[in-house]
């Protein structure tokens, strides 16, 4: 199987099983997504969005962020793990905003990624999902498959996100993202990994 076999055969998987793939965190807006974000960091998008109602419900908005305290942001926001730095994070990013964006999200790769505790992942899946901008966010799942698939070497997920935009389609990387990620969950786990269950890895692996 050719290389261009393999995308053609993976996109139209992941399409068939996938049509339309929801943001897996809850958010309304590019600020709620964007921490949201920041809060899925090691952790599972199921737990943060436990949390983020009860931490949105306080301050869904940077005006209203910075009027709560670090300590309370991080009592709020505890059970998602490395909650004194989130906190920090947040509560600062939230500061930046105000005082150089009006208290709106910046639509720039650039200006997202000099925000306190914001990486060029977070800044990629904001851009992707609040702006419509294309982008190919590589969290571990995505790392996982494009090694699996034999599309990159695994070697890191910055090389693994120059091989995927080089592998697929601008303009499919920003719903292929999302569909990469729930394929990954359901059928090619990390862990208790059943080769005849994941038919994508079979069939590209098979020659």
């Amino acid at each position: 199987m050719t290389k261009r076999e393999k995308v053609r055969f993976i996109l139209e998987k992941l399409e068939e099983l996938y049509p339309n793939p929801p943001v897996p965190l809850h958010h309304k807006d590019p600020y709620t997504l964007l921490i949201a974000v920041i809060l899925s960091a090691q952790c599972t998008d199921a737990r943060v969005n436990q949390i983020t109602p009860l931490l949105f419900a306080k301050a869904d908005n940077p005006y209203d962020m910075i009027k709560l305290t670090e300590e309370e942001i991080r009592e709020i926001i505890k059970p998602v793990g490395l909650s004194p730095m989130k906190a920090h994070g947040i509560y600062h990013l939230s500061h930046t905003l105000i005082e150089k964006y009006e208290g709106q999200v910046p639509q720039s790769f650039e200006a997202l990624e000099a925000l306190p505790s914001v990486g060029h992942k977070t800044a990629s899946v904001v851009m992707s999902t609040a702006f419509g901008v294309p982008a190919f966010p590589v969290d571990t799942h995505i790392h996982r498959m494009l090694f699996r698939w034999g599309l990159s070497d695994g070697s890191s997920v910055v090389q693994s996100e120059k091989d995927a935009k080089k592998a697929f389609p601008k303009r499919k990387w920003n719903k292929l993202h999302l569909q990469i990620i729930y394929y990954a969950r359901e059928y090619s786990p990390a862990r208790g990994w059943n080769l005849d269950k994941d038919v994508i890895t079979k069939t590209v692996k098979s020659d």
